[in-house]
């Protein structure tokens, strides 16, 4: 039997100006847990920052979840606390599975999200967890969290159940979406596959790339 699915914290963040000198910047990866209910429409969830819109948000990527059992997994590696939200996600959540299907779903009260895409890690999530090496360990350890966009929208809060429902119309995981992040060459039929199933814009101009130089050669 498949574990219920707990929203366990909702997490939104202001600008906040991060890291040592010339090299801060101003980033809106600084979330942190709401009180009650927060609002979740089309570009996500509202008074949540978001800056580097060329890589981040945006209708496909409106929302950004990380699982509980994955920051027990971080904290027992690395012997520290990981609390809600460090990683930036909007939801931590508890219950999911580790590599959905892209298109799978999930139904929190009035709120539909569709899985589209991983997060592929940046220098960002590097200085907020102040660890220059911590975007070859996310690599590895291939617990990148699942973006999604908003179907339906309404209201989340912390302790709202969820319902997963699967889409049953690809085999495309959001794991297939992390590696191809990550791979020098690639199988014309495999990018196909990733076409085939609703993933993000931004992605899908990657393989649509990928794609094309693939039958070049």
């Amino acid at each position: 039997m498949r574990p219920a699915i707990e929203i366990i914290s909702v997490n939104i963040g202001a600008a906040e100006t991060i890291g040592p000198g010339d090299r801060s910047m101003t980033t809106g990866i600084c979330k942190r847990p709401a009180h009650g209910p927060v609002r979740v429409g089309e570009l996500g969830l509202h008074g949540d920052h978001i800056l580097d819109t060329e890589h981040h948000g945006g209708k496909d990527q409106a929302v950004y979840a990380y699982r509980r059992e994955d920051y027990e997994w971080w904290s027992s590696e690395a012997g520290l606390d990981y609390e809600p939200g460090l990683f930036g996600e909007n939801l931590t959540i508890s219950g999911l599975p580790g590599d959905m299907v892209v298109g799978d779903r999930l139904l929190i009260g009035d709120v539909v999200l569709e899985a589209t895409s991983a997060r592929i890690p940046c220098s960002t999530l590097a200085m907020r967890v102040q660890d220059s090496g911590f975007g070859m360990a996310f690599r590895k350890a291939e617990r990148p969290g699942i973006y999604f966009r908003v179907l339906n929208p309404g209201a989340i809060a912390a302790g709202d159940s969820a319902e997963m429902v699967e889409c049953g119309s690809t085999s495309v995981t959001v794991l297939d979406l992390f590696r191809f992040a990550y791979e020098t060459s690639h199988e014309a039929d495999d990018l196909r596959r990733i076409l085939d199933a609703p993933i993000a814009e931004r992605v899908r101009a990657k393989v649509e790339a990928a794609l094309e130089v693939t039958q070049r050669n």
